[in-house]
């Protein structure tokens, strides 16, 4: 029993090996890039170095709060480096788009139960 409680606090580690910050950054690149279809070096080139440079500040174990004027950093960065339509297309790109519960669009698309008639009351 006390090795049960003893592993049971035991804490839960991540066995996904950890990426580098230019490893980051390459994969983030190369996806923005691809479903953008940038050709352009030197804009790629500057996206790489944004990426980058928000990778090695996310290694700094961010709380919540910076890690979202992180993302607002982010993309006010990406809206100045993208023509408007690209950025548009990032913005409704399915990727982009906040992350549900499974059950999220279950209880959306449930129907209400039809309401019942209310039947009139024996007298006695």
């Amino acid at each position: 029993m006390i090795a049960g409680v003893m592993w049971a606090q035991e804490p839960v580690t991540d066995n996904r090996p950890q990426r580098t910050p230019e490893e980051e950054a390459l994969t983030q690149t190369r996806r923005l890039v691809r479903e953008l279809q940038i050709k352009d070096s030197i804009r790629i080139d500057t996206i790489y170095k944004m990426h980058l440079k928000y990778a090695r500040f996310r290694q700094k174990g961010l709380t919540r709060a910076e890690n979202m004027e992180r993302m607002q950093a982010i993309y006010a960065e990406l809206r100045h480096l993208l023509t408007p339509q690209e950025f548009e297309r990032f913005m409704n790109h399915p990727a982009e788009q906040p992350r549900r519960p499974h059950g999220a669009n279950v209880l959306k698309q449930a129907k209400p139960a039809p309401p019942r008639e209310s039947q009139p009351e024996a007298q006695p």
